[in-house]
């Protein structure tokens, strides 16, 4: 049997930037969901057991195969020309279709090499479709799940490059940021290159992320693939208000990590890039009236607010909401008075790993740097 755990990751400045080659401040928090894979002795055969959207069925290793095949297929033709439609071709109806793309991307980067049956299950902390890196936390555990029970022992550059291949099938264009904060942990410095992530480590001096508090605003009524698009459409028809805009994100997020690395960095100072940075995820036009009214009142009570994730064109949800505020005790009386609680989650948690029934656990080993 194996057993393998994930976590859920929150952005802390960088989403849609990170799309265009800008870089992402990225933290993974604490809220994990867990794949076991119990081994079968019938060959070519694979169960699902998806509680958390109500799938249960078998599926062979070439009908899993053929899926992935179809779906790249697709994909190829969204990402030649993106589109809502295009787009919707690839995602699909099925509600297993994401670990259904893992286990199928997996098997054929396997090649010719047999691939063990076994009956799979998947239980999860984190919700679904709130910016908390769900399909990242299901790519990456899944992934690597079937590699060691195959005996392979597969490096960090191997298993991020097939995470963002099975993420490419659910979101579209993802930057694949969300993927290599899951496999890492901690909090990450991610920018895309050459059709991948180079990724640093970071490593917080200021006590920011513990006067963080990350809160849902509600399921968003667009998929991140559909937002990606919309803005990169709206991108495009401004390039000179585009560059202008991208380049100051990207200013906010270095200034963030300037500050999340010095010791003495005063708790006023977070407050700017965070209010900034809304400001221009507010002009793509990713953040709802309902959201940002709650953001105005908060930075009424002198803190800042800002979505962390894709956002949504629609609705009143955007999903998670990170929220800051130099005295964090002010900030909770004001949120906990409203119908917005902050979740119990803690930042810069362990990435990926191998969970034993004793209940310690196995890290990945250490990544070679030129590998990222």
């Amino acid at each position: 049997m194996i057993r393998v755990s994930a976590p859920g990751k929150t952005i802390l400045m960088g989403e849609h930037a990170a799309v265009y080659g800008r870089p992402a401040l990225v933290a993974a928090v604490d809220q994990r969901l867990t794949v076991t894979l119990e081994p079968l002795a019938a060959a070519g055969e694979v169960r699902l057991e998806l509680p958390q959207v109500g799938v249960r069925e078998r599926a062979s290793w070439d009908a899993l195969r053929a899926y992935a095949r179809r779906c790249r297929a697709a994909w190829e033709a969204y990402a030649a020309n993106p589109g809502p439609e295009r787009f919707a071709a690839v995602r699909g109806s099925d509600p297993a279709h994401l670990v259904k793309i893992a286990l199928g991307e997996t098997a054929l980067a396997r090649g010719d090499a047999e691939t063990p049956s076994f009956a799979l299950r998947l239980e999860s902390q984190i919700p679904i479709g709130a910016g908390f890196g769900s399909s990242a936390a299901v790519a990456v555990a899944v992934v690597y799940a079937v590699l060691r029970l195959a005996g392979d022992d597969p490096p960090v550059a191997e298993l991020e490059r097939l995470a963002l291949e099975v993420e490419r099938r659910q979101h579209g264009l993802p930057s694949g940021v969300d993927g290599a904060t899951v496999l890492r942990g901690g909090v990450v410095w991610a920018q895309k290159s050459d059709g991948g992530v180079t990724v640093e480590p970071v490593t917080p001096r200021a006590p920011f992320l513990d006067r963080v508090r990350i809160c849902n605003t509600g399921t968003p009524a667009d998929s991140t693939g559909d937002v990606v698009a919309a803005v990169r459409r709206r991108l495009e028809a401004d390039p000179p208000r585009r560059a202008a805009l991208l380049d100051d994100m990207e200013r906010q997020t270095r200034r963030l990590r300037r500050l999340l690395e010095s010791a003495g960095a005063p708790p006023e100072a977070f407050v700017a890039p965070l209010r900034r940075f809304e400001a221009a995820l507010e002009e793509l036009g990713v953040v709802p009236a309902a959201v940002r009214r709650l953001v105005r009142r908060i930075e009424a009570a002198g803190g800042a607010a800002k979505i962390s994730g894709a956002g949504t064109l629609r609705g009143d949800g955007a999903g998670s909401l990170l929220v800051y505020h130099p005295r964090p005790e002010a900030i909770d009386r004001r949120l906990l008075s409203g119908s917005l609680v902050p979740l119990a989650v803690r930042l810069g948690a362990a990435g990926v790993r191998r969970e034993s029934d004793g209940g310690a656990a196995t890290k990945l080993p250490a990544e070679d740097p030129a590998a990222s």
